[in-house]
């Protein structure tokens, strides 16, 4: 069974993903990870990957999204989310894939898929690929690997943007089905179930991303581990993109 780390290798265009980018990248990276820092993240689990601040390998950080990481607040007290929620003026969320991205058909039948597997919890944000009339847009890309990478939401919206992997296309529709569903989960803030111990699902020595006060209280109902979370950091080959039982009861929690 092979397993797979979450790559956090990028080809994207800055002004894609980093609100005022052309005007002095640098400085506001250097300010994200400054905030970063104050708020608890372990210096080693922060990265600058093509011009852009990654922590926890695959989840980009905004400089709006780690300002407000500073700011006390309702989303700083639950598990499995970080930073902040989507909020209740979003209702329904398309995602926008690119024509690289349609141009993969295992990519798209994940992605339908992944949109499929939210919108049968009944939640109150619903999903779907492409339209209009939505009140918030995400866009799905593409990039090297057979990983994903997302960030985290920030004013109330969602993150905007998804990578894929187009290595997927080698890779069954559960895997597919998996990777999509995991970084969506992201753009709407939800964590790493396995955080604060990565060797969990990657194997390895024990590593951690960091609490830093945004995922370190159990939601009612679910275990402090959950092994078989689509929202672990790593997944397999055999993975079938299906929610485990605690994950269908974080995301209730929040949404």
């Amino acid at each position: 069974m092979k397993m797979f780390k979450r790559a956090a290798v990028l080809v994207v265009s800055c002004g894609a993903v980093l609100a005022g980018c052309g005007a002095g990248p640098e400085a506001e990276n250097q300010e994200i990870v400054s905030n970063l820092l104050e708020a608890g993240f372990p210096a080693d689990d922060i990265q600058v990957v093509d011009g852009q601040v990654v922590v926890g390998n695959d989840a980009h950080v905004t400089l709006e999204a780690s300002r407000e990481l500073l700011q006390p607040g309702e989303g700083s007290k639950e598990q499995y989310a970080t930073i902040n929620r989507v909020g209740s003026s979003v209702t329904r969320i398309c995602i926008h894939p690119t024509s690289t991205f349609n141009s993969y058909s295992r990519l798209i039948q994940g992605l339908d898929a992944a949109i499929a597997n939210y919108n049968a919890l009944g939640l109150r944000i619903t999903f779907q690929r492409g339209g209009t009339g939505c009140s918030a847009n995400i866009t799905a890309t593409t990039m090297s690997g057979t990983g994903g990478s997302a960030g985290f939401p920030s004013g109330g919206l969602p993150y905007g943007t998804i990578n894929i992997g187009t290595g997927l296309q080698s890779y069954s529709a559960g895997v597919n089905k998996h990777v999509i569903t995991h970084e969506i989960g992201h753009t709407i803030g939800m964590r790493h179930s396995d955080y604060y111990n990565r060797a969990i699902s990657c194997g390895g020595p024990a590593t951690s991303e960091g609490t830093a006060g945004v995922g370190a209280i159990p939601i009612p109902g679910t275990p402090t581990s959950d092994p078989n979370s689509l929202f672990n950091s790593c997944f397999s080959s055999s993975a079938t993109g299906q929610f485990s039982q605690y994950d269908i009861i974080a995301l209730n929690y929040l949404y």
